[in-house]
């Protein structure tokens, strides 16, 4: 099933949650721990993440330093594999520009095909720390859009040099893309950002998940905003559970989201990182409950690094 016909069968409140890839060279298995509890919460689906590898420097047996591309988080299509069958949920690996060549885009679809994981979610993702701004590896694409496209190709039966498979795969990919509440840092101004998001509807995203957000009131109004503009596909909140007090300036810099004044002056004025670990989770259950009772059918947690705090938010509201 795609993740729009996962969200629109039966009535009961749904969920999905959000995984990182373990850091290289450590295993899966905390991972899975972790997982383990709040599989019995019953998620739709599980999304994992994917990154992109960043230049680091390394010291050499000379004392000098030698610049290298590394990837810290290898092993998305793996991991989705062995979480799709262990739980026997659909995995959701995220596919990305970033870093990426269309060659091995192609290679990523051909194996997750073979593997039967037919849900994604495409995105551009981040420019690389080294860079002032967003630049395609050597025979990358530059925007989702293009990304897009090339899945599209694929679930024709194209590779990216123009021959044609002998076998067209009987399930093809359906995929979602992402939606900014609070505006993309990079878009001008939010109407620019709603037609870029229109495009990529139109080029054949079946759905939408937002950048999380910590006021309800944004994901109404952009909910509102793409009607408006004609955007009809499902539109999945996310959200994320505070687990630090550091969070409460970390969390705006980064993905460059407003915190609410009584969140955040709950925040500041909390005495620990439990206090504010507490916060997070009422703050969170509460959104939760609002968005049901909206008529939402599904939230998507971004649950990396706050298991424990998902596991209290779902005992709550669930």
């Amino acid at each position: 099933m795609t993740i729009p016909q996962i969200i629109s069968s039966g009535s009961e409140k749904k969920f999905s949650l959000e995984v990182l890839p373990p850091l290289k060279g450590n295993g899966a298995g905390r991972l899975f721990e972790r997982l383990d509890r709040l599989v019995d919460f019953g998620p739709s689906y599980i999304n994992i993440t994917t990154h992109r590898s960043e230049l680091v420097y390394k010291s050499t047996s000379d004392g000098l330093y030698q610049r290298v591309s590394q990837r810290v988080r290898p092993g998305t299509v793996a991991l989705a594999a062995a979480i799709q069958q262990r739980y026997r949920l659909p995995a959701v690996p995220h596919i990305i520009c970033s870093g990426y060549s269309r060659l091995e885009t192609e290679y990523a679809l051909i194996d997750l095909s073979f593997l039967g994981i037919t849900n994604l979610l495409v995105l551009r993702g981040d420019k690389a720390k080294h860079e002032n701004r967003f630049t395609p590896v050597d025979g990358g694409h530059s925007h989702a859009c293009q990304l897009q496209n090339q899945i599209s190709d694929f679930n024709r039966g194209m590779f990216i040099d123009g021959t044609h498979m002998d076998i067209v795969a009987d399930t093809p990919f359906d995929y979602g893309v992402a939606g900014y509440p609070e505006k993309h840092e990079e878009s001008p101004n939010a109407e620019m950002d709603m037609m870029y998001l229109r495009q990529k509807i139109d080029a054949g995203a079946s759905y939408i998940v937002t950048q999380m957000f910590f006021d309800n009131a944004r994901y109404f109004d952009f909910v509102s905003r793409c009607r408006n503009a004609g955007i009809n596909v499902p539109i999945i909140p996310g959200i994320k559970p505070i687990v630090s007090r550091s969070q409460l300036t970390v969390l705006p810099k980064v993905f460059h989201v407003d915190l609410p004044t009584p969140l955040a002056s709950a925040l500041m004025n909390a005495a620990d990182d439990d206090r504010a670990k507490a916060i997070g989770i009422e703050w969170c259950a509460m959104q939760m409950r609002e968005l049901y009772s909206s008529g939402v059918k599904s939230i998507h947690i971004y649950s990396h690094n706050a298991s424990a705090s998902v596991e209290s938010i779902l005992k709550q509201v669930l």
